[in-house]
C-alpha cells in the first residue's frame, strides 16, 4: 500500500481500485436510466386505463430499444472489465480516455428514448449507432494505450492485440449497421444484428493481420 502511494505521487500513476468502482457505478446508473421512460409510460397507461396487452402493443418500440441498449451496455461493460482486469496502474491520459468512454455510456439512454418515443427520421440512427461507434472507439483507444504502455499491467501483448482487433471488427460492423439503417430504412435497427458476426469477423481480421505481420 505504501509503495503504491509513493509511486502514485512520484510518477502520476495511481491504483485502479477507485477508478474501476467509479466506472461500475456509472454503468449501473446508465442501465437504470434506460428503464425510466418505460416507468413513465406505465403511469400514462394507468391514467388512460389501458390493459397490459395494450401497453405492450403501444410501447413495443420502447421495449425493444430498452432491451437492445441494455444488452449493448452490458456487453460494453464486460469488454471494459476484460480490458482492465489486469491493469495495475492508471495514468491521467488513460483516465481521460475512460471519461470519454463513460460519457458515451451515459449518453446512450437519450437516443434510446428517442427511438421509443419519437418518429424515426434519418438523423435518429446516426445519433444512436454513432453513439455505439463512439463507445467502441474509446474502447479501442484504451486498448492501444495499454499496448503502448505495458508497464501499467500484466496483460500480455497478444491479449491486448486480440482485443484491439475485436474492437476494430465491432467498429466496422457498427458502420455497416449504420449504413443499412440510413440507406435501407426498412431494415432499421435490425442492422445491428450484424454484430452477431463479430466473432467470425474478428478471427478474419486476426488472420489478415498475422499474414501481413
Amino acid at each position: 500500500m505504501a509503495e503504491h502511494a509513493s509511486r502514485s505521487r512520484t510518477d502520476g500513476r495511481f491504483p485502479p481500485e477507485r477508478f474501476k468502482a467509479f466506472v461500475d457505478a456509472v454503468v449501473a446508473i446508465a442501465m437504470t436510466l434506460l428503464i425510466l421512460p418505460l416507468m413513465e409510460a406505465v403511469s400514462e397507461a394507468a391514467s388512460d386505463t389501458l390493459t397490459t396487452a395494450d401497453f405492450f402493443s403501444d410501447h413495443s418500440g420502447q421495449l425493444l430499444s430498452f432491451g437492445l441498449s441494455f444488452v449493448l451496455i452490458a456487453t460494453f461493460w464486460m469488454g471494459h472489465h476484460r480490458q482492465y482486469r489486469d491493469v495495475e496502474w492508471i495514468t491521467t491520459p488513460l483516465l481521460w480516455i475512460n471519461v470519454a468512454w463513460m460519457a458515451t455510456i451515459v449518453w446512450l439512454p437519450v437516443p434510446t428514448a428517442m427511438i421509443g418515443q419519437m418518429d424515426t427520421d434519418m438523423l435518429q440512427p446516426v445519433v444512436y449507432i454513432g453513439t455505439l461507434i463512439a463507445t467502441q472507439l474509446t474502447t479501442l483507444a484504451g486498448g492501444v494505450y495499454l499496448l503502448r504502455h505495458p508497464e501499467l499491467g500484466t496483460t500480455t501483448p497478444e491479449t491486448l492485440r486480440a482485443g484491439i482487433i475485436g474492437d476494430l471488427a465491432a467498429i466496422i460492423l457498427f458502420l455497416i449497421a449504420l449504413a443499412l439503417a440510413v440507406f435501407v430504412p426498412t431494415v432499421g435497427y435490425a442492422g445491428t444484428l450484424v454484430l452477431l458476426l463479430s466473432g467470425v469477423f474478428s478471427r478474419l481480421l486476426g488472420r489478415i493481420t498475422r499474414r501481413r505481420g
